[in-house]
C-alpha cells in the first residue's frame, strides 16, 4: 500500500512539474514588491475596457512583469466576434512582424559562435543571390518625370530601369532594413511577378526567387522596412548553416530552451481553438476575417503564432542580457550590440515611427530620446510591433517588459493608453 502512495505521489509530482514547466519560468509577484502599484496598474485595464466599448478591438491580453515578476495578466473581451467566446490568458495569437526579433536572436546565436559574420554577403549562403547586383531605379518620362505608380509595364516589362548595385547585400543590410529588397520602393512592385510564391513553397524553394527582384536602393544608404523579404531570407540562412529546418532549429535551440510549448509557426489540431480570430473595422462594427498559417513556410518575417506568457520568457531573456534560468542564448555583449542604434536618424519618421527620437537595431526599434519620440516608455527601452495588433517593449533601465496583445480592428490609441498606464504605474 505505502509503494503504491509513493508512486501516486511520485506521479502527481511529475504532472504538476510539467504543468508548472508549462506556465513559463517567470513567476508572479505582488505589484509592490516590485516597485509598482497594483491600484495604478487597474488603470490598464480600465483603458481595454474603454475601448471595448467603444468596439475598438474585440478583445485584448495585456501583460506586466517588472525585475523579473509578473505584475500584471489580463484578459479582457471575447477571442472571437461571431461566437463570442471570452479571452483567456492561454489564447495564441499570430505574432506577424513580432516574429522578427526571435528570428534577429537565432541569427546573433549563430554569429556567436562564428558560423555567420555580420558583413557576410547574402551569395555565401544563398549562391543565386550572387547575381543580385541591381537597383531598380525610375525610368525617364517627359521631362525627366517619373512614370507612375512602381508596377509592371506592358507584357511583363518592368517600369524601371536598373543600375548596378555598389555592393552585395550583407546579413547586417538585413537585419536593419537598410538592403533595399521588397521594401516598398520600385524593384518590390514587381517583385510578384519575379518572385512568385505558390502554397507549396517552402523556405528553401522560395527564397532563391527573390534573387531575381531588383533593389529598391543601393544597400546600407536608407531604412526602409522589408516586411517580408529580409528576415525570411535570415530565416532560410539560419537552415542553410544549421542543416535543419527553421521550426526544428527555433525548437531545438530557442523555443524549447526558453519553455515557449505554444510558440511556433501554426496550430496543431489540439491548439486550433485557442488561436484568436482575426477581425477588422466595419461601419457596421467589427468582424472576423479568415486567416490561414502555412504548415510548410516558416516565416521569420512575420508567421509565428504565440502566448502572452511564452513570449515572455523570451523577450525576459533579453532583458536579463541573454540568459533566463541560468541558461544563456546570447552574451550581454551581444544582446547590447543587438539595442544599440545602428542607424543613425534614418528611421525617423519611417514606416510610422516618430519623427524623432528613435533608432534601430539589429531587428528591432531602439528608444534614443523618449521625450522627443513622444513615447511613454524609458530611454534605451526597445521592442517591435506585428500587423495584427501585436507589441511589446524590454525597458532596461525600468526592468520592465510589457506586452500587448490583440488581433486586428483598431488598436493603436490602446496601445498608446496602455504604455501610458504602466508608466503611471511605477512608483519606485
Amino acid at each position: 500500500m505505502s509503494r503504491v502512495v509513493g508512486l501516486i505521489s511520485v506521479v502527481i509530482l511529475v504532472v504538476a512539474g510539467r504543468l508548472m514547466f508549462a506556465a513559463g519560468s517567470v513567476p508572479v509577484g505582488k505589484a509592490e514588491d516590485v516597485g509598482l502599484s497594483t491600484e495604478r496598474l487597474k488603470r490598464i485595464s480600465e483603458a481595454v475596457d474603454r475601448h471595448l466599448a467603444a468596439g475598438n478591438v474585440a478583445g485584448a491580453v495585456t501583460l506586466v512583469a517588472r525585475r523579473g515578476k509578473i505584475a500584471h495578466f489580463e484578459a479582457q473581451g471575447v477571442m472571437d466576434v461571431d461566437t463570442k467566446k471570452p479571452m483567456a490568458k492561454d489564447n495564441l495569437f499570430r505574432l506577424a512582424s513580432m516574429s522578427k526579433p526571435i528570428t534577429g536572436v537565432a541569427i546573433m546565436m549563430l554569429v556567436e559562435e562564428g558560423k555567420i559574420r555580420l558583413t557576410d554577403p547574402v551569395s555565401r549562403f544563398i549562391p543565386e543571390f550572387a547575381n543580385l547586383n541591381k537597383v531598380a531605379v525610375p525610368r525617364p518620362g517627359p521631362q525627366g518625370a517619373a512614370p507612375g505608380p512602381p508596377a509592371s509595364g506592358q507584357a511583363g516589362t518592368p517600369a524601371f530601369d536598373v543600375v548596378s548595385a555598389n555592393r552585395p547585400i550583407t546579413i547586417a543590410d538585413l537585419l536593419k532594413h537598410g538592403s533595399g529588397l521588397v521594401s516598398g520602393g520600385l524593384g518590390a512592385g514587381d517583385a510578384a511577378r519575379l518572385a512568385p510564391r505558390s502554397p507549396t513553397d517552402t523556405l528553401a524553394t522560395y527564397i532563391p526567387k527573390l534573387a531575381s527582384v531588383p533593389l529598391d536602393f543601393q544597400p546600407g544608404t536608407l531604412w526602409r522596412y522589408s516586411g517580408q523579404a529580409g528576415f525570411d531570407v535570415l530565416s532560410r540562412i539560419v537552415e542553410v548553416v544549421s542543416g535543419q529546418t527553421y521550426d526544428k532549429f527555433l525548437q531545438e535551440r530557442l523555443l524549447g530552451p526558453l519553455n515557449m510549448p505554444d510558440t511556433g509557426f501554426f496550430a496543431p489540431a489540439n491548439k486550433a481553438g485557442r488561436v484568436v480570430t482575426m477581425s477588422e473595422s466595419t461601419p457596421n462594427g467589427l468582424r472576423s476575417v479568415a486567416r490561414t498559417d502555412s504548415t510548410v513556410y516558416f516565416s521569420g518575417a512575420g508567421g509565428m503564432m504565440s502566448t502572452a506568457e511564452d513570449y515572455l520568457q523570451f523577450a525576459q531573456m533579453m532583458l536579463n542580457g541573454g540568459e533566463l534560468n541560468g541558461r544563456r542564448y546570447l552574451s550581454p555583449q551581444t544582446m547590447a550590440l543587438m539595442t544599440s542604434n545602428h542607424t543613425g536618424d534614418m528611421v525617423n519618421g519611417q514606416f510610422g515611427r516618430p519623427a524623432r527620437g528613435m533608432g534601430f537595431g539589429l531587428s528591432m526599434q531602439v528608444v534614443m530620446d523618449p521625450v522627443a519620440a513622444d513615447l511613454r516608455v524609458s530611454k534605451g527601452a526597445f521592442g517591435w510591433a506585428g500587423g495584427t495588433g501585436v507589441s511589446f517593449w524590454v525597458e532596461p533601465a525600468e526592468q520592465i517588459v510589457s506586452i500587448y496583445f490583440v488581433q486586428g480592428g483598431t488598436g493603436g490609441q490602446l496601445r498608446g493608453d496602455v504604455e501610458n498606464a504602466i508608466r503611471q504605474s511605477i512608483i519606485n
